[in-house]
């Protein structure tokens, strides 16, 4: 087993332990803060695998907006801090049910794959190239979902005025 073989597994066993205790933790800080971890196993997974973009827009979208947004709201907000956010063990069966289900496509797709595309070599994509083809081939889809963006922005503030 190689050293990148092993930072792998840790940054897989990471970010599965955290989601873990995210979805079991009572209190909504330390499910945020084990979110923390969350995300930062992703990131770690995504430049061990060489996308260097995601794993950027991974940290700066999600670590550096979205998780410390919910950590300023959740430390504002001084009585939601003892909120008990478990519901129970109503979703229990489902959702052993769902993990079970996918693990077993997981495992029957691993099964019945050839690893014969691991030998062929495969594109480059660096930011230069996802710039140059956001601006060229994709620069309809691009405008769109710029277009469909503004349009969320400006739902989320008028429903947020009420």
């Amino acid at each position: 087993m190689e050293l990148y073989d092993i930072i792998f597994y840790l940054f897989a066993a990471i970010t599965l332990l955290s989601a873990f205790f995210v979805v079991t933790s009572r209190n909504i800080v330390h499910a945020a803060f084990y979110l923390l971890f969350t995300f930062f196993g992703v990131t770690g997974i995504y430049v061990l695998l060489g996308a260097d973009f995601v794993a950027m827009v991974q940290l700066i979208v999600y670590v550096g907006g979205i998780l410390i947004l919910l950590i300023f709201g959740v430390m504002i907000t001084n009585k939601i801090t003892q909120v008990d956010i478990k519901t129970g063990t109503v979703h229990t069966l489902p959702a052993a049910i769902g993990v079970g289900l996918f693990t077993g496509i997981v495992g029957a797709v691993i099964l019945n794959t050839e690893w014969a595309i691991v030998d062929s070599p495969m594109p480059v994509a660096t930011l230069s190239t996802l710039g140059e083809m956001l601006l060229t081939e994709y620069v309809l889809i691009f405008e769109l979902l710029g277009i469909l963006l503004l349009v969320a922005l400006i739902g989320a503030a008028s429903m947020a005025r009420k």
